[in-house]
């Protein structure tokens, strides 16, 4: 029995799902994760994730909420001009206005919404349920006789009496909606309540029915598995988990329990999730937690002895599906907890070979060092190493010249000499700060001779006061390596710079560039 299967016969002893064989995505991060508080994208950025989500593969992309402003509807129709394989829609409310909108975007498909709870009937839109569903009616047909395919959603269906949610839906189905999508709004709704809330409604409907889950109280990738379960066959997600308030069903992790404990097919390209993930986080400025399920920095991460040892024994033992199903690479983490098979591992990935008693003096160091506080990041595991086995080397690159002008009148500026390999670069940055510019003008200079990519700068004070001390901690990508730097410097400028720098060296003195 593989293990796909017996996941499966576990939870079929418990109840009888009935999960279909294929489910559909339809990605909202352009719109609901947009409605993330203080998240706003230009509107290159919105075509550039646009894009990126189509190299993943979603069913559906909706790329904004058409009548919200002047720029809103610009990139959904510059969006709806790029040729995408996915189907790019918008939002909109059953109304004559929302819907010419709509269709000045050139888009083939929208999404419909009004509410249908009492909540929401009689104190925010105050008129009843007839109007509601007379609304229903011509807001869809009008979209049809426009050429525009319909989906239509029952705004805060989870918390709407559950015979007039089925009158609703099928009010709507019979004016045309191709697909019945039900929103969780306010993330109310536990898993098994979402299971026989969708087959429920599975009884009483002939369209596909969908799933839109808030997180309101964590639950939201669970109450969308557990639709599934239910009998839904798209999924309504956002890259992140992003959203109003406590945001919404995460694309990322949806898709991998589909398919690693589902064998449900999606259509997805799973090895493009984490890439679309750091996209999202770069143009967002939110940044997941390293714990975070599946795109985490640590998701793939390992620094426990015990669990090293067992990984680089079969990778079964502590992974359930392989990092490069997701994009990602397995790393080995020194630290106090880390043995000696995790410290051997990564010294020998890095080009080195100590002698069993160099390992057992750099193992000591490594524990010495964390036990201090210290994360261990592989700079200092490499210049720990090359220190016991006696290696002296040069840095290929250094700071010759750094200069920063910055203040309320003028663009934050950098420019920057680097010397490597004896000669000298020389380059200049404009950003949103003294930092941001001084990493954007040493990025100039190294795109002239190096593939080398900055893809976390993580800065934290370790002293109080406006004297504070900086520590910096900065991962690295050249060529397939990741590679994490640290420096420390009562400079912040300084001290990222000097992280940067210093892994810089490691990936160029490994790569011979």
């Amino acid at each position: 029995m593989s293990k796909n299967e017996f996941y499966l016969s576990q939870f079929k002893t418990l109840s009888k799902i009935n999960p279909p064989k294929r489910v559909m995505f339809f990605d909202t991060s352009l719109r609901d994760g947009e409605q993330t508080p203080g998240l706003t994208y230009t509107i290159d950025e919105k075509i550039e994730i646009a894009k990126k989500l189509d190299e993943l593969g979603v069913a559906k992309i909706e790329a904004g909420f058409a009548i919200s402003s002047e720029g809103e509807a610009e990139s959904i129709k510059k969006i709806a001009h790029e040729g995408l394989k996915s189907i790019v829609c918008s939002l909109a409310r059953p109304i004559k206005e929302d819907i010419d909108k709509v269709l000045w975007c050139d888009v083939p498909y929208i999404h419909l919404f009004i509410s249908t709870s009492d909540l929401h009937i009689q104190t925010m839109m105050k008129i009843n349920r007839d109007e509601v569903l007379k609304q229903t009616i011509q807001g869809i047909e009008y979209a049809k006789s426009h050429g525009l395919r319909v989906e239509f959603s029952p705004q805060d269906a989870t918390r709407t009496d559950m015979d007039f949610l089925i009158q609703a839906c099928n009010t709507a189905e019979d004016a045309g909606a191709e697909v019945l999508n039900i929103p969780d709004t306010v993330g109310v709704m536990t898993p098994r309540m979402t299971f026989e809330f969708f087959s429920e409604l599975k009884k009483h409907i002939k369209v596909p029915l969908s799933a839109h889950a808030h997180n309101d109280l964590g639950q939201a990738v669970a109450n969308t598995l557990a639709a599934v379960e239910g009998g839904a066959e798209q999924c309504h997600v956002c890259v992140n988990g992003l959203g109003e308030r406590a945001g919404n069903a995460s694309l990322e992790q949806v898709a991998v329990c589909l398919a690693a404990q589902y064998e449900i097919e999606t259509g997805l390209n799973y090895s493009k999730l984490s890439e679309t993930s750091d996209l999202i986080q770069r143009l967002s400025g939110i940044y997941l937690p390293p714990t975070t399920p599946i795109v985490g920095d640590n998701a793939f991460a390992h620094e426990s002895g015990i669990h090293v040892h067992g990984i680089l024994s079969h990778s079964g033992n502590y992974e359930i599906l392989s990092p490069e199903f997701v994009g990602r690479k397995r790393r080995i983490v020194a630290g106090k907890h880390a043995g000696r098979h995790g410290i051997e591992s990564m010294i020998t990935e890095m080009g080195l070979k100590p002698n069993k008693d160099q390992l057992k003096k750099i193992a000591q160091e490594v524990k010495s060092l964390g036990d201090s506080g210290k994360s261990v990041t592989d700079t200092d595991l490499y210049a720990i190493t090359k220190n016991i086995m006696n290696i002296v080397s040069t840095d290929r690159v250094k700071l010759k010249q750094l200069v920063v002008v910055t203040g309320n009148t003028v663009k934050p500026t950098a420019s920057v000499v680097i010397e490597v390999d004896g000669k000298e670069y020389s380059g200049s940055g404009v950003g949103n700060g003294p930092i941001d510019s001084s990493i954007n003008a040493i990025k100039a200079v190294v795109d002239a001779f190096a593939d080398i990519k900055l893809e976390k700068f993580m800065m934290k004070a370790i002293t109080g006061g406006t004297d504070a001390v900086a520590d910096v901690t900065v991962a690295l990508r050249s060529d397939g390596r990741f590679i994490t730097a640290s420096s420390v410097n009562g400079d912040t400028v300084m001290a990222s710079v000097e992280a940067i720098l210093k892994g810089m060296n490691q990936l160029m003195e490994k790569k011979g560039a």
